[in-house]
């Protein structure tokens, strides 16, 4: 019997006698149980990328908030919950979801540039911990809301400190370009004008400069750009008592090389040492680093159909399941999840059913496949299912939690009714 053989970038992925397995769990059974497409996850690798963040932090006071949008499902959110965690959020529904799943309102963080005067009802209600502010408008705004409900909203100020994150343009956040934050030459004026309004407290200031960051300088810039707004906005009197750093750290997705969490953040927390507030309590938001590499994705092929130019692999998985090669030109490996012998590789794209010539989930991969095979997408823990649709009536995946022995579904298949249940005719 051959020993499982570890898979670069997927620690808990693993092969035995040529069939891929998840801590142990056969992908072939588990897709036979609950049908494809299907989303399994690692549990083991999630707890292990947050003890990266949490060996970073190790001795200091700092919050580990998870960005839900990476992935909202309640099983997944519960086992943050259940570790301790914090959130990130940023709607009126994700703060439904994450009180659903077990979190401490005072360790969730609302972000986001368009929160409406519901939602700002919303969690002032249930006692969240901090507003991270993204306009002088929306200020004023929660200023209103919250002297009508007779409380004080607790706000950091997201801060656009104009930092180039070297990531693809849609997940950039940091450039005068962007939407976000306000910008970091009206920052002392705005804090100022928010720490005279009777309905805010300020408690801190915010950062995000974008997502699957793979270098470690833009992180250092952004640090020594906010610790300088720290000083100029503490110098008119106004304490911070906590410092939000984000999220944003990049993962494997084919050859990438990010920074160790651990290792990133004692890089920061030197920066913050030198500067004098390495006692101030460290927020941040990681997403993708804590999910993306946990999930695969197991899609049936279909059908294998030779063309002049292109030969493509037909699968059950499509853009509304794996929206990301769609919208960002993405990769993800892709590997049969049974090696089959005899079959020789052709290069082909792999393409899903939806009726969009953008609907590919991997160009040029050369696979010894045929109809009926089932294929493993990885790295889709991240920006798949939480951004799933149902383009073309096509219902929603299910989704399976693997830990030890033990395989949970979170999340059963959608179904037709599902979708009609809300429509009249």
């Amino acid at each position: 019997m051959s020993h499982p053989s570890l898979l670069p970038g997927q620690p808990h992925v693993a092969r035995a006698e040529g069939a891929l397995q998840v801590e142990g769990q056969a992908l072939q059974a588990l897709a036979q149980q609950h049908g494809t497409p299907l989303f399994v996850y690692s549990q083991q690798w999630m707890l292990d990328a947050l003890a990266a963040y949490r060996r970073g932090f190790e001795g200091r006071d700092a919050l580990i908030c998870y960005a839900i949008k990476a992935n909202s499902s309640l099983g997944i959110l519960r086992v943050f919950a259940e570790a301790g965690c914090g959130f990130d959020i940023v709607s009126g529904g994700e703060l439904a979801r994450v009180l659903a799943a077990g979190a401490e309102p005072a360790k969730v963080i609302f972000s986001g540039v368009g929160k409406t005067r519901a939602e700002m009802r919303q969690a002032l209600a249930a006692g969240i911990g901090c507003f991270n502010v993204e306009s002088e408008a929306e200020i004023d705004v929660l200023n209103e809301v919250a002297l009508a409900l007779g409380k004080r909203a607790p706000i950091s100020v997201r801060i656009n400190p104009n930092v180039d994150p070297k990531t693809h343009p849609y997940i950039s956040t940091g450039l005068k370009g962007n939407k976000f934050g306000v910008a970091h030459d009206r920052a002392v004026a705005v804090y100022r004008h928010a720490a005279a309004l009777p309905g805010l407290e300020v408690v801190g200031i915010d950062c995000h400069i974008g997502s699957q960051i793979t270098e470690s300088d833009p992180y250092l810039d952004a640090v020594e750009r906010v610790l300088d707004l720290v000083q100029a906005i503490e110098s008119h009197g106004i304490r911070l008592h906590h410092l939000d750093f984000g999220g944003g750290l990049g993962i494997d997705y084919n050859g990438d090389t990010p920074p160790a969490a651990d290792a990133l953040w004692q890089q920061l927390l030197a920066r913050l040492d030198a500067r004098g507030f390495g006692e101030r309590r460290i927020v941040i938001e990681p997403g993708r680093s804590l999910v993306g590499n946990a999930g695969v994705c197991v899609t049936e092929v279909l059908y294998t159909k030779p063309g002049e130019e292109k030969n493509f692999c037909i699968v059950d998985a499509a853009m509304n399941d794996l929206p990301r090669p769609a919208m960002y030109q993405a990769f993800h490996r892709i590997e049969p999840v049974l090696r089959r012998e005899g079959v020789a590789a052709v290069r082909y794209d792999v393409v899903g059913p939806v009726c969009e010539s953008g609907d590919w989930l991997g160009r040029d991969r050369d696979l010894a496949v045929q109809a009926g095979d089932l294929l493993a997408v990885f790295s889709a823990g991240a920006y798949c299912m939480s951004m799933a649709s149902n383009y073309n009536t096509r219902t929603r995946a299910a989704e399976v939690l693997v830990h030890g022995d033990k395989a949970t579904l979170i999340r059963r298949r959608e179904t037709i009714e599902d979708q009609l249940r809300t429509e009249m005719p």
